[in-house]
Formats: C-alpha cells, structure tokens, sequence
C-alpha cells in the first residue's frame, strides 16, 4: 500500500472532503432526511427535493430505513427516490449493501441450470463436483440458501436447510444474521466451500437484477419490497413509495398519483480544489465541520459514491498516523475501528496522511 506524504498531495493533483451540517456526540451523520407533508406527483416531489435539498431520498440499508421512518409520524404511503425509468434494462446487484457487482463472466455458467430451472432474476450456486459457478434462475424456485452474519468472526457463513424462494431466502437472512451470502470474495471463499464438502446441491446467494434505479444515480442495492403488494411486471406502476404503516417496507404506484414525500440532504461536500492535507484540514474546520471520517461500511459507501465525482485520483480523509500516540486516528477523535486499506496493506509512518481513491479504497 501506497501512504500518501504531505509533500507529494500536489504533485498527485488530489481532492478531498468536508463535512457540514450539525454533528451528534457520537458522530457526524453524513446526510438528513425530512419528510415532506405536501401530496405531489414524483416527478414534482423529486423537483422539490432537488431544489430544496438533494434529491428524492435514497435508501442504504435497514439503519437508514429505520432513520427514514423515525423522521416522520405519519403512518401512510410517502415516495422514495426508487424509479423503474429505465427502459426495462435490469442491472445484477448484491444484496448485502455496499457490495458492488463487477461483471465477471468466468463466475457464471449460463447453461449450468438443472431440472425446470428456467432463466430468471436471481442468481444461485451449484455445488457439483467440478460445477461450482452460478446462474440466474427464476427467483420463484425454493431451494436451500446460505447467510452471511458480520458480526461473527470465528463463523461467519451458516448453510439453511429450508426450501425458500429467493425472497423469503433475503428475508430470512435479514432477520436472523446479516444478509445473503454477497459478493464473489464470499461465495467463491474457502470458509464458504467447506459447508459443501461431500454435497451436492443449489442454494440461494445474495445476487439479483432489477431495472429500478434511484433519482439521483447512486447504485445502491438495497431493496424493501413488501412482496404481497408489490408487483414487478406492472409496467404503469413505475415509482417507488414506502408504506409506513407496514413496517416501512415499499410497493410502488404510478407516478402521476399525489403522495407527501422523503428528501435528503447530503452534507457531505466534495471540494475540487488541490490542497496539501494539513491545508484541506485547515480549510474544512473553517468552513464547515472537517474533514471526513469513515467509522462504518454505510460511511464508507457514503463517501466511495460521492468520490466518483473527483477530477483526481484520490481524495483526502480525515485520517493520518501518529508517531507519538503510535496510532491511526480520525480528526473528530473517532477510534479506527473500521478500516477499509487496499489490499497492498498499511505502513506506519510519521506525517502521513490518508486518501481515498477514486474507485473507493484507502491508500
């Protein structure tokens, strides 16, 4: 891993981040979201938002719908920034958030499906001897299915040995650990091959398509479909709507139908202008509130999503190294608890300093 020096900030032409907007003791929220009592049109609701505030809200993960639904005391049907505009092109997503799809063809085995599997929008792994790659099958089947749970160290990743379609497979995982099984680093690992040792079968993990995207383009994953009333094949129902009083979960409706609303306000703000880090420190404390720090994956995803803006390679962190303290530590004082470092590693070193790149990890 590469540690950016003081001295070479201009040299690599880098960007970095503030933050304003009011901090909490514990940390700074990178965004807000209000509830907007008006009935409007989506398309209006979005033109308010995006004059008043940011954009329509979007939605990370089950933290944030739990703040989205903590903002309002209302209890009936609001838009969200989820529309189905697209021209019926589905994107492959994973289902844990901040897992991004990269396309990787040798990962899939698109004549691999068995028995009445037919072609559909969810994606699971076969374990058969030399066969272990996926394919997309209809998300209707029932089969065996693999969690994840983050907050395990020793055991991470538990086989169900309940018949489930995909759906019911997420909800499951949800309630019980963390998510599906997501991302190639965890379907392919070696902790993930040993609970097939001697087996063979189907089972769900955490990939799916969808042809909805969010008002502001952002690519996160994360769905909340209440799946008793939503209806993905109905083409004239094509904007997103949360339902309150059903736990948040969402359907969606026409667009042209009136309905209050959610925005967000992002009060993270990415400044194009190169500075050492010590001078974007400097800059941030008295313009705003400082420089960024990452305390979490939702953060990290926050902040990878807006640094794909940069004009640079990098962009600067709230984060350096202490000789002193001999130590990583956040501006704000936060401890590093979370880390994301690319995957050459870290070295500690006096007067360093760290940058995002663009693509999103540390450096």
């Amino acid at each position: 891993m590469r540690i950016l020096h003081f001295d070479l900030i201009l040299f690599l032409c880098l960007s970095y981040f503030c933050i304003s907007g009011q901090c909490c003791f514990f940390t700074c929220r990178l965004y807000e979201y209000h509830f907007i009592a008006e009935n409007k049109s989506w398309s209006e609701a979005q033109r308010y938002c995006r004059e008043n505030y940011t954009d329509l809200a979007k939605v990370f993960d089950m933290t944030d719908m739990s703040r989205l639904r903590n903002s309002t005391q209302n209890q009936g049907e609001a838009w969200i920034g989820l529309n189905n505009n697209t021209g019926g092109n589905r994107t492959w997503h994973w289902s844990l958030p901040g897992v991004e799809y990269i396309q990787n063809d040798s990962s899939w085995n698109l004549n691999g499906r068995y028995g009445n599997e037919a072609p559909g929008n969810c994606g699971r792994k076969r374990y058969d001897n030399g066969d272990k790659k996926l394919a997309d099958v209809s998300c209707d089947h029932t089969m065996w299915f693999i969690c994840y749970d983050e907050m395990k160290e020793d055991k991470r990743f538990y086989l169900i040995e309940k018949f489930m379609n995909w759906t019911q497979s997420q909800s499951y995982c949800r309630s019980q650990y963390t998510d599906l099984a997501s991302g190639l680093n965890q379907v392919d690992g070696e902790e993930m091959k040993a609970l097939f040792i001697g087996r063979v079968m189907s089972v769900w993990v955490g990939l799916f398509r969808d042809t909805w995207r969010w008002s502001d383009g952002s690519n996160f994953s994360f769905r909340y479909w209440d799946m008793q009333l939503f209806n993905d094949e109905q083409s004239n129902k094509t904007c997103a709507m949360t339902l309150l009083n059903r736990s948040g979960n969402w359907s969606s409706d026409e667009c042209d139908k009136e309905k209050p609303f959610f925005c967000y306000d992002d009060t993270l703000i990415l400044i194009n202008v190169n500075k050492t880090w010590e001078e974007a420190l400097d800059y941030c404390r008295k313009s705003h509130r400082g420089l960024v720090s990452i305390t979490n994956p939702q953060e990290q995803e926050w902040v990878q999503d807006k640094a794909k803006n940069a004009s640079s390679p990098f962009v600067w962190l709230g984060l350096r190294y202490s000789c002193t303290l001999d130590l990583w530590f956040w501006v704000n004082d936060q401890l590093v608890c979370y880390e994301k470092w690319s995957k050459n590693g870290t070295t500690e070193e006096c007067d360093v300093a760290v940058g995002m790149q663009s693509g999103g990890q540390c450096q």
